[in-house]
Formats: C-alpha cells, sequence, structure tokens
C-alpha cells in the first residue's frame, strides 16, 4: 500500500506543480509587459490562439507558423522540418511543458524568430502560454 500512496503523493506534486510553475512564468511576463506598453492590463486566450494559428510572413519561408511544426491541434504531438517527434504544446497533453522558464525561453527565442522574424514580446509570450494552458 504504501508504493502505491507514494506514487500518487508525487503524481499529484506534479499535476500542483505546473500551475504554479506556469503562474509564476506569466507574473514575470505580466511584469515585463508592463513595461514594453502602458496599456497592458491581461494576457488573453483569444490573441495566444491567434499567434498560434496565424501565418506570418515576415520569419522563415518554411515555418510560417507555429502549425508549420506543431498542428492546428495544440493537443497532438508535432514534428520538426528533420522529423524528430514534438510533444504536444497543450498543458493539459504535456503537463511539464511550461515549468521551466529556462526551456521555455529557449524555445521562444527559436520559434519566434523562426516563424515571426523576430523575438516575441512579453505580450505574445504570455498570451500564448495562457492559451495552451486552456487546451
Amino acid at each position: 500500500m504504501k508504493p502505491l500512496f507514494l506514487t500518487a503523493a508525487i503524481g499529484l506534486a506534479l499535476v500542483q506543480s505546473q500551475p504554479a510553475a506556469a503562474s509564476a512564468l506569466l507574473d514575470q511576463y505580466a511584469q515585463q509587459a508592463k513595461t514594453e506598453s502602458s496599456d497592458f492590463k491581461e494576457f488573453r486566450p483569444e490573441r495566444g490562439r491567434d499567434l498560434f494559428l496565424s501565418r506570418h510572413n515576415t520569419g522563415k519561408p518554411e515555418t510560417p507558423s507555429c502549425t508549420s511544426c506543431h498542428t492546428e491541434s495544440p493537443l497532438k504531438a508535432g514534428l520538426t522540418r528533420a522529423g524528430k517527434a514534438i510533444e504536444p504544446m497543450a498543458a493539459s497533453a504535456s503537463p511539464n511543458r511550461y515549468t521551466d522558464s529556462e526551456k521555455v525561453e529557449k524555445w521562444f527565442r527559436r520559434n519566434c524568430n523562426s516563424v515571426l522574424g523576430r523575438p516575441c514580446s512579453a505580450r505574445e509570450k504570455g498570451d500564448f502560454i495562457t492559451f495552451m494552458l486552456t487546451q
């Protein structure tokens, strides 16, 4: 009985840490967004959805949108251009995705430059994560 209880406790801790880690990351982006724009009020999942689904002509031609590699459903696994599997973007399908701020920043840095041709703003990052947390 003890191993089962321990396993359940560890699982519960992982589920609870994801929202806390994502919340801390969103708090950080909110502070940055306030310095970038005086009219920033809150992150909105619909803007994050639009960023994820929209096609852009400012980045690399082979990656005009996030869906170029991640598919149109954040719940599904994607594929890199080299054929490597990518875990789903949705927090419900990949619970650890938004828990490590260094990893999150690394992928925003790479992917924003590839898709948008520029770094993402703090508001864009927060909107994107807010959308993925609703999926």
